[in-house]
């Protein structure tokens, strides 16, 4: 669906036709309901916080015109509140970790995770990260937004997400490493393997 037939679609539920609303949940359904889960690491948690998500989508509808941005970052920034809503509500949380370390590597570690997609010792690791470091490692590796796109959902320059994004990784890989047993350097740090133990 182009900008054109979105737009069209937009301007029609606020005029009443609420049943075209549908077409934009055909669209964004599974994607927020995949960045949910995610962000809150639980299917039932995702389902109920995605229908809430559309929930506010719908209700806000109007809003949105007020905002210079594309239709579908403002819906993951809904989202992105959303969950950060329930996170601080349940204060302890554990997210789908999957990220790469950078744009050109795709080192050790990062293999070992996606070979290991729901290992305990990489929710461990992801949980001493921030929600905000963990929020950004999930919407640049596993939604695969640009450093732009993550800029409008979370409201912040672009330019230091990507400073924040390559500190995220790096803490990341600290920290699994000490929940694994093993050196820092063994599976890498910063853009490649200078030292190994």
């Amino acid at each position: 669906m182009n900008d054109t037939e979105l737009n069209q679609i937009i301007v029609d539920v606020l005029d009443g036709n609420t049943e075209q609303f549908e077409k934009i949940m055909e669209i964004y359904q599974k994607p927020i309901f995949l960045y949910c889960y995610h962000m809150l690491g639980n299917y039932t948690e995702a389902e109920e916080n995605a229908q809430e998500v559309f929930l506010k989508t719908f209700s806000t509808l109007k809003k949105y015109t007020q905002y210079q941005m594309d239709f579908g970052a403002w819906v993951y920034k809904i989202a992105y509140h959303q969950c950060i809503d329930i996170i601080r509500k349940r204060k302890l949380v554990k997210y789908l970790p999957f990220f790469y370390q950078d744009e050109k590597e795709n080192n050790e570690v990062d293999l070992h995770i996606e070979a290991n997609y729901f290992d305990e010792s990489v929710h461990q690791a992801m949980a001493k990260l921030s929600a905000e470091e963990r929020n950004l490692l999930i919407l640049r590796c596993v939604e695969d937004k640009s450093y732009q796109e993550i800029g409008l959902i979370l409201g912040k320059n672009s330019a230091s997400l990507r400073k924040k994004y390559e500190r995220a990784s790096a803490k990341f890989r600290k920290y699994y490493a000490q929940v694994k047993g093993v050196g820092v350097y063994e599976y890498g740090q910063g853009s490649g393997f200078e030292k190994t133990v």
